[in-house]
């Protein structure tokens, strides 16, 4: 955990306080002008963390537009380092939900190899692993317990891609949401029994709906991406990005503490 007292002030606050808002412009999106765009959003809505693909150029173009921190995500623990001296603040193995459309999966062995290289690579540097939701939910609680002891400063979990509702309007958006819920709530239990305090990350397939649900599961933040980086309108990414900080501060009503 003292890894996380490395961050900035204003984000590691965020996180103790379990309000923590990251926008995520996606692993594979390299495009400068639409990275640009969701920073700019991103800042301007409340957003406390950036998520962006691992790129020296767009870890500069992201601070520049923005303020914000920087994550930047990828597989390949090699590119991490350039991007840190590029200026990111921390970095993510994950999230694997661009890979599945292309018959790429990940198990627990490669994700937990990941790790160990990462953190070989960056001992000092702040950490986040996604956890796989093609795993069943008691193999995603194993595979966090060992991440969290192989050195991951936080644990993120995914899960909106494959699900498919089968409702529309606000029971739409719970159905979307339920496969990540549900592996917050079985992964920070896990956590609580054997006394680990890694916090974990809630991410895909989330909406201003569904987001103070995800801190009532156990989740210190959110990770949202495609409710705002679908939007072509900076001004309509912009109000989204606001609703769902709006939405965080419900999450009082919502507690399960």
């Amino acid at each position: 955990m003292k890894r996380l007292n490395l961050l900035p002030a204003a984000l590691y606050n965020s996180l103790k306080k379990r309000t923590l808002l990251k926008v995520i412009s996606g692993l594979s999106n390299f495009d400068p002008s639409s990275v640009e765009r969701v920073a700019k959003s991103a800042s301007q809505g409340g957003a406390d963390l950036l998520d962006i693909a691992c790129d020296p150029v767009l870890v500069r173009l992201a601070l520049s537009s923005s303020g914000l921190p920087v994550c930047v995500s990828s597989v390949e623990p090699e590119l991490f380092p350039a991007a840190i001296d590029a200026g990111a603040s921390m970095v993510e193995i994950g999230n694997f939900d661009t890979f599945y459309p292309q018959g790429r999966f990940f198990d627990a062995k490669e994700v937990l190899a990941l790790t160990h290289k990462t953190r070989s690579i960056l001992p000092t540097v702040v950490l986040s692993v996604t956890v796989p939701h093609i795993l069943p939910l008691d193999k995603q609680e194993q595979l966090a317990l060992d991440l969290a002891a192989a050195g991951a400063d936080l644990i993120q979990t995914e899960g909106g891609t494959n699900a498919r509702p089968f409702s529309s309007g606000s029971l739409g958006l719970i159905e979307k949401a339920a496969p990540t819920l549900a592996a917050v709530h079985s992964i920070s239990s896990a956590f609580r029994k054997v006394g680990c305090r890694v916090p974990v990350l809630c991410a895909s397939g989330l909406s201003a709906v569904t987001l103070p649900m995800a801190i009532a599961s156990g989740a210190s933040g959110v990770g949202v991406g495609s409710a705002i980086n679908r939007l072509k309108d900076e001004v309509e990414m912009i109000a989204g990005v606001r609703a769902l900080s709006e939405s965080l501060k419900l999450k009082e009503a919502f507690s399960l503490k």
